[in-house]
C-alpha cells in the first residue's frame, strides 16, 4: 500500500489591537450594535477616501521583526478586486507586490522533541471585511460593515507543515509572539485570529507537491487539527480511487466534522491587482525601524530562562506562567510586591487555573490586580488566614478584584490568637467528647484529628491547627 505525506502551509489573518481601523477612525471594539461603527470611508461611499492608521504599520514591522523577517522600506498598497456581499467597496486594499515583512521564520518543537524552523514567505496588511450574518428564521443574509476596515496582518507560511500536531505548535507559538508584543489579543473564538489550511498529501519521496486545497472556517485549535485529518483523509481517497483532487476553497463545518466545497481557488489574476491609487507608498526609514526595534519586548523563551534562574521556580511553573503574556505579567508583578515566587507561582498554577477552567476563561481574561494577590498571600504567611480561608478568599479576589485585608476585617475571617480564648473552647471539646478522649489514650491517632476537627467546627474555622494541637495534646 502507498505511504502518503501531508504538506501544509497556512495563511494566518491577525485583526490588529489598534483602538481605530485602518483607513478612517472608526471604532474596533468587537461587539458593537451592527453597523454602528462604520463611517463614509468603510462603508465602502463614493468620494470616500482612506488615510493610513500609523500604528498599524508599526504592529506590522513588530510582528515581522519578532519572526525573524526582512522589512521591505518601501511599501505600496495594491487593490485586491472581488465582489461580494460584506466586501462594501467590491475590492480590498491589500498588498501584494510589495509586503511589508517577507523570508522570515520560527523554530517550533516537534513531536518527537526536535527543533523545526517553518518558514514565512510574508507578511501584509489589509483590510478585513465586513460580516454576513444569516438568518435562518427570515431566510436572508444580513450584512454588519461593523469589522469592514479594521486592520489585518496576513502572515503567509511556506508549505513546510507536515502534520496537524506541526500546525498547532507553529499556531501557538506566532499567537505567543504577537501576544507578547500586544499587537493582538490573538482570540480565535472571536475572530481576532484566523487561519486558512492550505494542503496537499503526496506520495512519501515525491518532489512533486500535490494538489492544494484551501480550507476556511477554523476557529480553534482543535477544529484546525480535526479539519487536517479530515481533508487529508478525503484527498488520499479520492487519489486511492483514481480520481483528482480539485484545486479549491472548502468551508469546514466543526460540528459535522465535514468540509464541504465553497468555491473554485482563485490565483493572483483573478483578483486583478493594481496599485491602491488613493494611497501614497509609505518610506521605512532607519529612525523609524530602529524606533520599533528598541519597544521590542522579552519574550516567552527569554522570559521562560530568566524565571527559571532569577525566581528558582520549578521549570514546569515556568512553562505554565509564560504560555500566557496576562498570566506572566501578574506573575512579575507580583512577586514585585512580595518578593515570594514561589508562592504567588502556587496560587497561579492552582487556584487560578482552576477557576479559570470552572469558569470556561482564558488567562487573558483575568481581572484581578496583582496587589490584591500579594496582600493575600501576605496574611497567608502571617497566619492571619488558614488555607481553607485564603481559598474562600481568592474566590472572591477572582471574581470581583475585592481588597483582602479588608474583606477578612469585615468578615470576621481573622484567626483567633488569643491561646486563653482557644483553651476555653478545646476544654469544653474535651468534655463534650469522652469517647474520643478515651480512643486517643489507647493509641488511636486518628481521635486526635476528630477533635481538631470539633475544635475548627466551633471557632468557625478561625483558629490555627497547629495551636489547637498545641494545645489539645498538652491538655491530653
Amino acid at each position: 500500500m502507498k505511504e502518503y505525506e501531508t504538506v501544509i502551509g497556512l495563511e494566518v489573518h491577525v485583526e490588529l489591537a489598534t483602538k481605530t481601523k485602518i483607513f478612517c477612525g472608526c471604532s474596533t471594539a468587537f461587539g458593537g450594535a451592527p453597523n454602528t461603527h462604520v463611517c463614509p470611508v468603510c462603508s465602502g461611499m463614493p468620494g470616500s477616501l482612506p488615510v493610513l492608521n500609523k500604528q498599524v504599520v508599526e504592529y506590522a514591522m513588530a510582528v515581522g521583526l519578532a519572526t525573524n523577517c526582512e522589512i521591505n522600506r518601501k511599501n505600496i498598497f495594491d487593490r485586491k478586486n472581488y465582489f461580494y456581499p460584506d466586501n462594501p467597496q467590491n475590492y480590498q486594499i491589500s498588498q501584494l507586490y510589495h509586503p511589508i515583512c517577507h523570508d522570515g521564520g520560527i523554530e517550533i518543537e516537534t513531536a518527537d522533541g526536535g527543533k523545526k524552523t517553518v518558514r514565512i514567505h510574508e507578511i501584509h496588511m489589509e483590510e478585513d471585511a465586513g460580516k454576513l450574518v444569516h438568518d435562518d428564521w427570515e431566510d436572508c443574509s444580513l450584512v454588519d460593515f461593523n469589522r469592514s476596515g479594521v486592520p489585518l496582518i496576513e502572515i503567509v507560511s511556506e508549505p513546510d507543515m507536515r502534520s496537524a500536531d506541526e500546525v498547532i505548535a507553529y499556531l501557538d507559538k506566532l499567537r505567543l509572539i504577537i501576544q507578547y508584543l500586544g499587537a493582538s489579543d490573538c482570540k480565535l473564538q472571536e475572530g481576532s485570529m484566523r487561519a486558512d489550511v492550505n494542503l496537499s498529501v503526496r506520495e512519501v519521496g515525491a518532489s512533486e507537491f500535490g494538489t492544494r486545497t484551501e480550507t476556511k472556517n477554523l476557529n480553534s485549535f482543535k477544529a484546525i487539527a480535526r479539519a487536517i485529518e479530515a481533508e487529508k483523509k478525503r484527498q488520499i481517497e479520492i487519489i486511492e480511487d483514481g480520481g483528482k483532487v480539485v484545486q479549491e476553497t472548502r468551508r469546514w463545518d466543526d460540528n459535522k466534522e465535514y468540509s464541504y466545497a465553497m468555491r473554485s481557488k482563485e490565483d493572483a489574476q483573478d483578483y486583478r491587482y493594481f496599485p491602491e491609487p488613493d494611497l501614497v507608498p509609505v518610506v521605512i526609514d532607519d529612525e523609524w525601524l530602529n524606533a520599533v526595534k528598541a519597544r521590542q519586548p522579552e519574550f516567552r523563551d527569554e522570559k521562560r530562562a530568566r524565571y527559571k534562574a532569577e525566581f528558582d521556580i520549578p521549570e514546569y511553573d515556568a512553562d505554565i506562567i509564560t504560555n500566557s503574556k496576562k498570566m506572566a505579567d501578574i506573575f512579575e508583578a507580583t512577586t514585585a510586591i512580595c518578593n515570594k515566587p514561589k508562592k504567588v507561582s502556587n496560587w497561579l498554577m492552582v487556584e487560578t487555573m482552576r477557576l479559570l477552567k470552572d469558569n470556561s476563561m482564558e488567562p487573558e481574561d483575568i481581572s484581578f490586580s496583582p496587589e490584591n494577590l500579594a496582600k493575600l498571600i501576605e496574611l497567608v504567611e502571617a497566619g492571619s488566614i488558614n488555607s481553607s480561608v485564603a481559598k474562600e478568599v481568592f474566590e472572591k479576589i477572582f471574581k470581583e478584584d475585592i481588597d483582602p485585608e479588608k474583606y477578612v476585617e469585615e468578615k470576621g475571617l481573622k484567626i483567633v490568637n488569643d491561646d486563653g480564648a482557644l483553651k476555653s473552647t478545646i476544654e469544653e471539646i474535651i468534655a463534650a467528647n469522652p469517647q474520643s478522649v478515651a480512643d486517643y489514650h489507647s493509641g488511636k491517632e486518628k481521635a486526635l484529628g476528630f477533635l481538631v476537627g470539633q475544635t475548627m467546627k466551633a471557632m468557625k474555622g478561625k483558629a490555627n491547627p497547629a495551636s489547637i494541637n498545641k494545645i489539645l495534646k498538652e491538655l491530653l
